[in-house]
């Protein structure tokens, strides 16, 4: 494979990233508004199985792409500068979702199957929503930074 595609496969791993982190928590806003056990239950599913999906594959395909790509047009990703501080931006976004955000998933997620059948939704959902929404916009910061590093130096 050559640069081109190494690129290619690259991009379509930010696209499927960061394309399933603003959709979800869109869409997991607007079923949480509803305030339907039943809506909210399956929405929060939906969280689960679109980062398996598509944010797990994003990252597998953006990390893959990215080095192929830069290996194969003789820089280090290593040591380029630019290259470097866009892997810690992507990092440090990383390090946000696996530490804060899916945990707060995973006990969103128990309790939706708890209230699946129409029950009460307990006030620790909707306190465990309120961060999930915050840390993801903070963890969306570093991720955009990151976009931003690679689309400017390239």
């Amino acid at each position: 494979m050559g640069y081109d595609s190494f690129k290619m496969m690259h991009l379509l791993g930010v696209v499927l990233l960061v394309g399933n982190v603003t959709v979800t928590s869109i869409w997991k806003l607007y079923a949480d508004r509803t305030r339907d056990a039943r809506i909210i239950a399956f929405a929060q599913r939906l969280v689960t199985v679109t980062d398996w999906f598509f944010t797990f594959w994003g990252i597998l395909l953006l990390v893959v792409g990215g080095y192929a790509a830069a290996w194969t047009a003789g820089m280090d990703p290593l040591r380029d500068s630019w290259l470097v501080w866009s892997e810690v931006q992507f990092v440090l976004a990383g390090v946000i979702w696996l530490g804060l955000l899916v945990p707060i998933q995973v006990r969103q997620a128990r309790m939706a199957r708890g209230f699946a059948e129409g029950g009460a939704i307990p006030e620790e959902y909707w306190r465990l929503g309120r961060r999930w929404i915050l840390w993801g916009l903070v963890a969306t910061v570093p991720l955009v930074g990151a976009m931003w590093t690679m689309i400017a130096r390239s």
